[in-house]
């Protein structure tokens, strides 16, 4: 029962593929005739791979354009096109923005919800999460980021810094220095304030004789 499920199942998907493939034509065209095909297809391969995906090119360039709208975003990036076509039969994910001059190639973006990429530039094999800013204030210079970076979620990364190889960086940490090859950054721990209620006959009233909070010392 399991066994003819899984073939049900990968049968659908194949339908689904073939259908969309006519309606991706236009981008199996770019795909395969533009110069950054090699670094498109990286791209494809990486997305892949860390998706546990056996699917073939271009089969899996269909497979990730069809379900993968932030895929599309990087996509549209390479080709360095705002074709209306393109984006009318496959729209991009409106809150992913990529702005950074040059990106290496396998550079892989999980969801890309609340996403900004305003990098100088990015090495190969990066990996960037969702509610990411990486961007500067005003017309100063913006940060560098080398290979096999990855990014974790709510990080925020400005300024006239460089990220080194194979850096992590932990969710919601804030980097506005140079950070060295081969580290980890943490954010600040959480800090657990404790409030004590005063009643109004301890304290001073408000006017309108509302309870007075204070924190615990």
């Amino acid at each position: 029962m399991h066994k003819t499920k899984t073939i049900m199942r990968k049968f659908f998907l194949g339908v689904i593929i073939v259908l969309n493939g006519i309606r991706c034509f236009p981008h199996l065209i770019f795909y395969f005739l533009h110069r950054n095909k090699p670094v498109i297809k990286a791209d494809a391969r990486r997305w892949l791979k860390m998706m546990n995906k056996n699917h073939k090119l271009p089969f899996g360039f269909i497979y990730l354009m069809v379900f993968y709208t932030q895929f599309r975003n990087l996509f549209y990036y390479r080709i360095g096109s705002n074709n209306i076509l393109l984006n009318l039969l496959c729209p991009r994910m409106s809150t992913l923005t990529i702005a950074t001059r040059e990106i290496g190639e396998g550079l892989y973006i999980p969801h890309g919800f609340s996403t900004t990429i305003g990098a100088t530039s990015i090495g190969k094999n990066c990996s960037i999460n969702h509610n990411v800013t990486i961007g500067t204030y005003g017309e100063k210079p913006r940060p560098v980021i080398l290979d096999n970076v990855i990014i974790n979620a709510g990080a925020a990364i400005f300024g006239n810094i460089t990220i080194g190889n194979n850096v992590i960086i932990g969710a919601n940490a804030t980097v506005n220095t140079n950070i060295p090859d081969n580290c980890t950054v943490f954010p600040p721990p959480s800090k657990i304030m404790k409030w004590a209620r005063i009643s109004n006959n301890d304290s001073p009233l408000t006017e309108d004789n509302s309870t007075v909070i204070k924190k615990d010392d």
